[in-house]
Order: structure tokens, then C-alpha cells, then sequence
């Protein structure tokens, strides 16, 4: 399991995906679907998707990664997470097929999402890649497009070093004739997985060539306002969400132009079920842990952001709230460059440093050393719970505590 252990469970190859799909019966060829690969943003955007295809009336299969809380949160069909019942039933089943192709914990896991899919007879499945693209297990699927939302460095250990190896990587999921969409990436990645697209003689469509983002305001309930002009009709359209975080604006105008695809395709969407599905992605979806607002006075912010441009993205959130005193719960993973994602912190803030509880942690003494090496003080605690226990004795009124550094320190949090 490879969130637990790390690089021991990778397996790259498809071998056995292709041998447990075959088992099933070739499930994923029951549904329509959508592929999603990136670096940031991959998750969100997922969901996005899913709220307006549920809102259109189609029924709809969601399959994302890392969960938070339940296992069952990477599997879902309209929203609705798989009943246990049918994980137990799923496993009993296929038991034999298990032990004799030995698939790895993620693995097994694309099998049962496919196959529940298809055994609730979904329309349409919105597929989220793991870490990669071109090797990933969910990569069988012959999908209506093939989407790649951003490209910067992360699991460098197994996708390359450089921005250009790891964008070889996710273009990977980009197939024969089917129609790329990409998120805000620059001109050198979008020429990479333009000479894929060639390649495979199909196109490449940018979301920012289709919407500017203008400016985002907030309305009294905490939901966002997203101002965007869209080139093609001349018109600004104003996208009402219960996403909070200015960087969803890349996310939202990459959804939109996978809705503006799905549409020229024949899906029945209209301008009613994408305002609904916008403003109500958290409720249709269940998505959890990005600009999570947990709590007021002092607010209580989480997000999984967990590589430096996720951060960065974070960070400059967070530079714009105002607050008396801002406090950070923090903890990492081992596989990740500490320093470098730890140097955008602000050194103003108090620090709680901790450790997720998950074999693949970064002690926590260890992570307390290379932030004093920074010059970030803090103390130190065995676990989550106990560092936000005592950020909130600590924090006033006006105060703002954010818990990150990990998608495994949010999901510690007990909610």
C-alpha cells in the first residue's frame, strides 16, 4: 500500500490490471469516462465535474485518491460512497484472483472501483489518476478525453527529475484520437504534450485559451465568487462555488472546458445544472481537505496541499487573510524535500510540528531540524491531534490555525 509504505508497493508496470480486469470481465468498457493526470488540482477538478454531470442527470461514477477518513471516499457514484457491504462482497469474490495475481493495495482498488461502476451501471466515470499517468493502473480506459490539469515536481523518486520527464509521464494517459484538455501549464510543457498529442493524432485544447481568470470576491456564507471572461463567447461569467481558495480558479476553468467538450459531444448540460453543480460540489461530492474551514473564531483552516507549488499556492491564500496570530500545525512525509517546501513558510508564524500516522512519516525531530535550520521555531508533538489541541489552547479570537504538509496530517484530523 503504497500511502503507507512508499516506493516498496509500486508497481510499474500494467500487468496486473490488465490480468484483474480481464478476470472481471473488462468492466471499464461498460461506462463513458473521463481521465484526469496532473501534478495539483487533479482531485478538485474531478469533483467539480462529477457535481455538474450529477446535476445534469447523469449517473455518475467518481473514482479519486488518497482518501481522508473512509476508504470508501475513492469510490463513489452519484456522491454516494460504496456501501461496505459491497467491499466485502467485492474482495470475497475475487479472493482467488487476488492471491494469484498479488496486485498491490491501489491496484486492487481500480478493479473494485471499475467494477462497481459498471455493476451500478454508471453513465459516465470521472477517473482520477494516482501519482503518474502513463503506468498507472486506472491507464486501461479508453476515455471521451483525456485531461492533464498542471505539471510541476512531485514522487520524483518514480516520475523523473525534471518538469519535462515527469510531463512524459502524465501525457502518458493521452491515447490514439482522443482529445487532450490541459489546465495553466507553461508554453515548454504544453509543447511536450503537444508532440504526444501529434503522435497519437489528436488534439490539444488549453483552458486558458478559452477562459481568462479575472478576479475572485467572497459572498457572506463563505462561498467563492469566480470572475472569468471566456474568449469564445465574449462574455464575463461570474461562477458561484462552495470551493473556498483562490487557486481553484485553475481548476473551475478547466472543468468548464471539459463541460464545453462533453457538451459539443451531446451531453445534455445546461447553464441551470452547471450553476448548481459549481455551488454545490462539497455537498454533491463529498470533497474534503482543500481550504477546509473547520472552525471560527479563531478559524480553523486544512488543506492537503503537499509539494512546493501546492504550497505555494497555499501560502499565498494564507498571506491574504487577516489575523491576530497565525498558527501551523505541520507534518510531512519522508519522500518529500523538506527544505524546499518548508523554505515558503512564514517564519512569523508558531509552529506544532507532528507526524502523520502512517509508516511513511517524517519523524518528527527530524523535521523540527531542518525548520530551525530555516530559522522557523516550534514545538513538537507524537501526533496530530495533540499539536491541534494545543495550537487552539493557545490561539485567540483572531487568530487563524492551518493544519497541512501532508494529505496524511489532514486526514488525522478527527472530524
Amino acid at each position: 500500500m503504497y500511502q503507507r509504505s512508499g516506493k516498496a508497493a509500486y508497481k510499474a508496470n500494467l500487468d496486473n490490471t490488465l490480468a484483474l480486469d480481464k478476470a472481471l470481465g473488462h468492466p471499464h468498457r461498460k461506462f463513458a469516462s473521463i481521465h484526469i493526470a496532473g501534478t495539483n488540482g487533479k482531485g478538485s477538478t474531478s469533483h467539480i465535474l462529477a457535481s455538474v454531470l450529477q446535476e445534469s442527470g447523469y449517473k455518475t461514477g467518481l473514482y479519486t485518491s488518497p482518501h481522508l477518513f473512509d476508504f470508501r471516499e475513492r469510490i463513489r457514484v452519484n456522491g454516494l460512497m460504496i456501501g461496505k457491504e459491497e467491499v466485502v462482497r467485492f474482495v470475497q469474490e475475487t479472493e482467488k484472483k487476488i492471491r494469484e495475481i498479488q496486485p498491490s493495495f491501489f491496484e486492487m482498488t481500480v478493479a473494485m472501483a471499475f467494477d462497481h461502476f459498471a455493476k451500478e451501471k454508471t453513465e459516465i466515470g470521472i477517473i482520477e489518476t494516482g501519482m503518474g499517468g502513463r503506468l498507472d493502473s486506472t491507464n486501461i480506459i479508453a476515455p471521451l478525453a483525456s485531461v492533464v490539469t498542471n505539471i510541476s515536481l512531485d514522487h520524483t523518486e518514480f516520475l523523473g527529475n525534471t518538469e519535462a520527464e515527469i510531463a512524459v509521464e502524465k501525457g502518458g494517459i493521452i491515447k490514439e484520437g482522443i482529445p487532450v484538455i490541459t489546465g495553466n501549464i507553461s508554453n515548454d510543457i504544453h509543447d511536450i504534450l503537444l508532440e504526444i498529442a501529434r503522435n497519437r493524432q489528436t488534439t490539444i485544447t488549453r483552458s486558458d485559451s478559452v477562459r481568462n481568470f479575472k478576479y475572485q470576491t467572497a459572498t457572506a456564507d463563505q462561498r467563492s465568487v469566480f470572475h472569468f471572461y471566456n474568449t469564445i463567447s465574449k462574455e464575463n461569467e461570474a461562477i458561484i462555488t462552495d470551493l473556498n481558495g483562490s487557486y481553484q480558479q485553475e481548476n473551475i476553468a478547466l472543468a468548464l472546458a471539459v463541460i464545453d467538450f462533453l457538451k459539443r459531444r451531446g451531453y445534455n448540460i445546461t447553464p441551470a445544472s452547471i450553476s448548481k453543480g459549481l455551488e454545490n460540489v462539497i455537498k454533491n461530492t463529498g470533497l474534503r481537505g482543500r481550504w477546509d474551514i473547520l472552525g471560527t473564531n479563531p478559524r480553523v483552516i486544512a488543506d492537503t496541499a503537499h509539494n512546493e507549488a501546492g504550497i505555494l499556492a497555499v501560502i499565498n491564500q494564507l498571506s491574504q487573510l487577516v489575523h491576530r496570530q497565525l498558527h501551523i500545525v505541520w507534518g510531512m512525509v519522508s519522500d518529500k524535500p523538506a527544505g524546499k517546501i518548508l523554505r515558503h513558510l512564514p517564519k512569523h508564524a508558531k509552529y506544532y510540528f507532528t507526524e502523520p500516522s502512517i509508516p511513511r512519516a517524517m519523524p518528527v525531530n527530524r523535521l523540527l531540524q531542518e525548520a530551525n535550520a530555516l530559522g522557523m521555531k516550534g514545538l513538537t508533538y507524537p501526533g496530530v491531534a495533540e499539536a491541534l489541541e494545543s495550537a487552539k489552547m493557545a490561539a485567540g479570537p483572531e487568530d487563524t490555525i492551518f493544519i497541512g504538509g501532508s494529505t496524511f496530517v489532514v486526514a488525522d484530523i478527527k472530524t
